[in-house]
């Protein structure tokens, strides 16, 4: 399929501070023209006619009535994220336009980040980097630096949670912790 025929897709960019990410970018080439926001501004009249969907990444581009109207071939929005809360869903049903989303991509990581966070902060590990970036003469004095705090086997974790990922639908972990003592005779 050449890429005149493929259905036009409204970006905001490619690559830079709030573009799409260039190996996504690649990946929407394959099944879509990509038209930047900037090439659309530059010709409105033609760019409104090719455009089929619009993919909003990192809540970018801003949905806004003025751009509903201005995109008569409008199908469908193709949200990056999660949640919706930055799109108005009446107002772009209003036009006809579907919207799409990703509700569960991110489920597993974001449980996985918690986990690794937590147990990072009971042991320090982000100063203990730092300070191993600045060398031994620095680490001089500091002999208890990870010894400072009390076995994870005395401690008690806690998170303060919303969402589905930490409700037990997708954390699918079992943490088990045994503390073993060595006994010298």
């Amino acid at each position: 399929m050449a890429e005149e025929e493929l259905p036009g897709v409204l970006i905001l960019d490619i690559g830079g501070t709030h573009g799409v990410l260039e190996d996504l970018a690649a990946l929407l080439k394959k099944h879509f023209r990509l038209i930047t926001m900037k090439e659309f501004l530059g010709n409105k009249e033609e760019m409104s006619k090719k455009i089929q969907s619009v993919f909003v990444f990192e809540c970018r581009p801003t949905i806004d009535r003025e751009l509903l109207e201005s995109l008569p071939n409008l199908k469908v929005i193709g949200n990056s994220g999660v949640g919706v809360d930055h799109l108005d869903l009446k107002m772009i049903s209003s036009f006809g336009v579907k919207v799409t989303n990703t509700p569960h991509a991110v489920a597993d990581p974001t449980a996985d980040i918690g986990m690794a966070l937590m147990l990072a902060s009971a042991r320090r590990l982000v100063e203990g980097n730092v300070l191993n970036f600045l060398g031994p003469s620095y680490l001089f004095g500091i002999p208890h630096f990870c010894c400072d705090r009390d076995n994870l086997s005395e401690s008690i974790f806690g998170m303060l949670l919303q969402g589905k990922i930490f409700r037990g639908t997708y954390f699918y972990v079992s943490l088990l912790f045994r503390a073993t003592v060595t006994r010298v005779s």
